[in-house]
């Protein structure tokens, strides 16, 4: 276990948050947010992670102490995490995504740690891990049933994903907690990018779309949406992102005719700037837990077109009235509403203000609240 040597302010509560790494996923970025507040409240923060590594890395804040437990699996996190128990003595821990949340709670009562243990799932679980068979589901939901109980807190975040703990685990479903991920607003007079615009050219009908190129999020759909909406009007879509599905979308662009429409710069840690360049937002994925980019692009004031998956989509944009719904892996709902959305006339203060309401400061405050043991 290696401790990167940074600030060793105490002030307030020392408070942990335990993730994998800090790739570019929604975990990784509310943690960020969440860190940042708790600073600014006042506490000491560690951040715990299996590997420090991971995109984000660098936007730690400085005054945060990063422990790096050099754990390639899952369970290779108990012994070292016991250890960060016994020896730095947390207020708390945010343990955040199955089954890392499992390991978590196994340290600390081997710890025999007085931390308070907050978990956090980003996902419905079933349609996350459906793939292990019955079997494995059998296997989740015990791990569920047994280790869940013993934390002080569970949230989840939203409502469609907490019905999903409930009944996997048989925790009622008072005793899990929904709280929809904070999200920070863009910079104020954010200036147009010129190499964004570059990469835009001059057409209009700006799509753009963020997230990891994965099957989740089937941006395959996406594209062959985009295919038949150029058959009626000129546009251009930009997916920003990274991942495995790369090669398979950039060969998909090329069949479909669209590769000189379509645009794929890859990951970025600051996505604001291309927000404010587009014209639409699209989300084609077949299940969500609380999509960020959904709240990001209500931040930058734009129209929304989403696929009706679980869980978030629906919450967010409160049953279609703050953008469009379409049926999940329907191409030809999804062509007619990028058609609708890029011609839509609608209040940007308005959708800032609905990001705002479920994405906003009270957002933060709740988690401190059930990390400080003061509700």
């Amino acid at each position: 276990m290696f401790w990167n040597g940074r600030s060793k302010l105490k002030v307030g509560k020392r408070l942990a948050f335990l993730l994998p790494d800090m790739r570019g996923g929604g975990a990784e970025r509310v943690a960020l947010r969440l860190i940042e507040d708790f600073l600014a409240a006042g506490h000491d923060v560690d951040l715990v992670l299996m590997e420090a590594r991971g995109e984000l890395l660098p936007l730690v804040p400085p005054t945060v102490r990063i422990v790096d437990l050099r754990a390639l699996r899952i369970r290779s996190v108990i012994k070292p995490l016991r250890r960060y128990f016994r020896e730095r003595k947390p207020h708390a821990m945010q343990i955040s995504m199955w089954p890392l949340t499992v390991a978590g709670i196994i340290a600390h009562r081997l710890a025999r740690s007085k931390a308070r243990v907050v978990l956090s799932d980003h996902i419905v679980l079933t349609k996350q891990y459906g793939h292990f068979g019955r079997a494995g589901l059998q296997l989740m939901r015990a791990s569920l049933r047994h280790f869940y109980p013993l934390a002080d807190a569970r949230i989840l975040v939203s409502h469609q994903a907490a019905d999903d703990l409930s009944k996997l685990s048989g925790i009622a479903r008072d005793r899990i907690e929904v709280i929809y991920n904070p999200v920070g607003k863009p910079p104020a007079n954010l200036a147009p990018d010129t190499a964004i615009e570059a990469l835009w050219g001059a057409e209009t009908g700006r799509i753009i779309t963020v997230g990891t190129l994965k099957e989740q999020k089937n941006h395959a759909l996406l594209i062959r949406s985009f295919a038949r909406l150029l058959q009626r009007r000129p546009a251009k879509l930009m997916i920003l992102g990274e991942g495995p599905l790369r090669p398979e979308l950039d060969k998909l662009a090329t069949e479909m005719g669209v590769a000189e429409h379509v645009i794929l710069p890859g990951f970025s840690t600051d996505p604001w700037p291309y927000f404010a360049s587009a014209d639409l937002f699209a989300l084609s994925s077949d299940y969500e837990g609380y999509p960020l980019v959904l709240i990001e692009a209500m931040r930058s004031g734009l129209p929304i077109v989403s696929t009706d998956c679980e869980s978030g989509p629906r919450e967010i944009l409160r049953d279609g009235q703050y953008g469009m719904l379409v049926e999940v892996g329907s191409a030809e709902a999804m062509t007619d509403a990028l058609e609708r959305g890029l011609d839509a006339r609608l209040n940007p203060a308005t959708q800032r203000a609905r990001a705002e309401e479920i994405s906003g400061q009270d957002t933060s405050d709740r988690y401190l609240q059930l990390m400080l043991g003061s509700s």
